[in-house]
């Protein structure tokens, strides 16, 4: 398929399993790392802080919503444990994010291989971005002597320098606590910080930011029709976000109209149910918090967090 105009943005259709394949889990599974920090240990990846943001990034949210500046926020790890669980359940037909740091194949979407817990493609860049932050950390490791290839199949679905040993070599990096924490710090990096960062600024809770997050994670942060940004502007022609003095609710339908939109321009993005049976269905409910429990669907499977 077509690539975006800049192809580090460029996103990827959901990874479908069959139904037998999904999970439907009642407790939260263990926190993930979250955020960036140089102590790579196990016992520092489940007891760092939560990703920060500049205080700037945070400084325009609504003053007329006090309950937002109470309630807790998707860098919670609580939440961003659940903020990835329901991004694992339409991206890989389960709860378990934390089993698909090996995860890795070619969904034949034009964007080569397909890996990891965000789903980095070696067609958009990102893929190449974290095994060059995962050499920086660990040189000589099992991932640096694709980085030429890598950098050569870059916007493209190409596999030249990668086959046959590749998807082997990845599942065994994927073992490596430096290769997760790796994982890790490119999600907060390219997904995870810029998504929540930018809810915070049109005053949204934790509801909004995951829709955001979810947002950024398929469509990319570029600039093309189908990206988060174009998504977001479209939003804003419906209704105005809290922190320009509009109704969460009311600007939160609008977002999701405009992300369903741009899913259904792509065919690869045809299905909606992550928007339409998952994140409608909290926003109808009006946790804008994305408190527990929670209930949903995604392609008529059924999960819950308890």
């Amino acid at each position: 398929m077509p690539f975006s105009p800049n192809p580090r943005s460029g996103r990827r259709r959901p990874r479908l399993l069959p139904a037998s394949a999904a999970v439907a889990v009642p407790v939260l599974v263990a926190l993930a790392a979250a955020g960036h920090t140089a102590d790579l240990s196990p016992v520092a990846r489940t007891t760092v802080a939560p990703a920060g943001l500049p205080a700037s990034s945070v400084s325009s949210a609504s003053p007329a919503s006090p309950a937002s500046s109470a309630a807790v926020d998707l860098t919670d790890p609580r939440k961003k444990d659940i903020a990835m669980q329901l991004v694992s359940s339409a991206e890989n037909s389960s709860l378990n994010w934390k089993a698909q740091y090996k995860y890795i194949e070619d969904i034949d979407d034009g964007r080569g291989y397909t890996a990891g817990i965000i789903g980095f493609c070696s067609g958009t860049g990102d893929m190449l971005d974290l095994v060059e932050r995962y050499t920086r950390l660990k040189p000589g490791n099992v991932l640096a002597r694709y980085l030429p290839a890598l950098r050569k199949v870059d916007g493209t679905d190409s596999h030249k320098g990668l086959d046959p040993n590749y998807t082997k070599d990845w599942a065994t990096a994927a073992k490596d606590t430096v290769f997760q924490q790796a994982q890790n710090d490119e999600r907060d990096r390219v997904y995870f910080d810029p998504a929540v960062g930018q809810a915070k600024k049109d005053g949204l809770r934790a509801l909004g930011q995951f829709a955001y997050y979810d947002a950024m994670v398929m469509h990319g942060g570029g600039t093309d029709p189908q990206s988060f940004g174009a998504i977001r502007k479209n939003a804003l022609k419906k209704a105005k976000p809290p922190a320009q003095g509009g109704d969460e609710t009311k600007y939160l339908h609008a977002f999701l109209d405009a992300r369903k939109a741009a899913m259904k321009a792509e065919e690869a993005h045809e299905d909606t149910s992550r928007v339409d049976t998952a994140q409608r269905v909290f926003l109808n409910k009006g946790n804008l918090d994305l408190n527990t429990p929670l209930s949903w669907k995604v392609y008529g499977d059924p999960f819950k967090i308890s």
